[in-house]
């Protein structure tokens, strides 16, 4: 799809420097610009890129002024960064405008759905599946029985979604995440084996929470597994049984939240973070990358190292660790001068 430079500042409300007629059908990024592409310049370092750019159209702040001829189409807006984002959004919401079922593809008689829906090649929509509006549905998706999935929800190529597992509004679940698997619940018995335990509860995706490829989310043995609105979810993530995740937290790849902990709003986990089973962590809350969290957390705690401590004492130990063999060396010395040996 191509768009001249006279469409792309209708879009932004920018003015046109330049030839208003160029066509772009691709983006790039501004060292790397080829002819019929689009860019944009927000960072001042990157400056010297648009004397030589070949991008056809360039996006700038309106306080830009050249300095040097330069061949790229101009269009000034109030914000460039601002501005190339709701580009991107515009663009990802055309490129994602399909409807209509395709075939093969197999939907249950009980199935009920909105208008405009997209349904994908080899996709499987089970038993009592309740679908609202706009939702798009990629090729190889399976939806088991009694799920329900709100308006303007995308699910990618691969996503598995078990049966009454519950879906919002405005979700966007990505390639190859499985949400309502059974949860880890099995019982020792005196003979050393495990005895499964039945997960029967559900998962409840509330709206505007974003799933990463690969993420998984048991189903609760009883009850509901919980993400609460606008919660970010990013790759390769385990959220474990009857975990409730506060709105708009943000979770990193690779961590993994054992079963039955709350955590709270608006808190921000970096990757590769480990949380114990059935502990609360409070709201605000900042835990850095590979911690691991083993107690409660009170709300704005700020966490790092693992068994995890309050950052600002995790930097001060860091230094003395760092420093601990001239600490040795040093009490070594002290030592030596009082008592004429050392034990180290």
């Amino acid at each position: 799809m191509k768009f001249t430079a006279q469409q792309i500042a209708g879009i932004l409300e920018g003015d046109i420097v330049g030839n208003a007629d160029v066509e772009v059908s691709k983006l790039s990024k501004i060292e790397d610009g080829v002819e019929g592409s689009l860019t944009f310049l927000a960072n001042p370092k990157y400056t010297p890129f648009i004397y030589s750019t070949k991008a056809s159209i360039t996006i700038v702040n309106r306080s830009f002024n050249a300095e040097n001829a330069i061949e790229t189409t101009l269009i000034k807006v109030d914000d460039a960064y601002q501005s190339f984002s709701k580009l991107l959004e515009y663009y990802n919401v055309i490129k994602l405008n399909k409807t209509g079922i395709e075939q093969p593809s197999y939907i249950s008689d009980t199935v009920t759905y909105g208008e405009n829906i997209y349904l994908g090649a080899f996709a499987y929509i089970g038993d009592n599946v309740t679908i609202g509006n706009n939702v798009k549905i990629y090729p190889g998706v399976y939806i088991g029985d009694n799920v329900t999935i709100g308006d303007n929800t995308v699910i990618f190529s691969g996503a598995k979604i078990y049966s009454e597992t519950v879906i919002g509004n405005f979700c966007v679940l990505n390639s190859g995440s499985i949400i309502g698997a059974d949860g880890f619940g099995f019982a020792p018995m005196e003979n050393g084996e495990y005895s499964k335990v039945p997960q029967i509860g559900n998962v409840i995706l509330e709206d505007f929470v974003d799933i990463g490829a690969t993420t998984t989310i048991d189903r609760a043995t009883l009850g509901s597994t919980i993400i609460r609105k606008g919660v970010k979810l990013d790759n390769q993530i385990q959220i474990a049984h009857n975990v409730e995740v506060g709105k708009n937290t943000v979770i990193a790849a690779q961590t993994g939240v054992a079963g039955s902990s709350k955590i709270g709003e608006n808190c921000m986990i970096g990757g590769q973070v480990g949380i114990a089973g059935h502990i609360t962590i409070g709201n605000n809350v900042r835990i850095q990358a590979q911690s691991g969290i083993a107690r409660n957390v009170k709300d704005n705690e700020i966490l790092q190292g693992s068994p995890a401590i309050a950052l600002t004492d995790y930097n001060k130990s860091y230094v003395h660790f760092k420093n601990l063999g001239k600490i040795v060396k040093d009490i070594d010395d002290l030592e030596k001068k009082i008592h004429g040996n050392s034990k180290y």
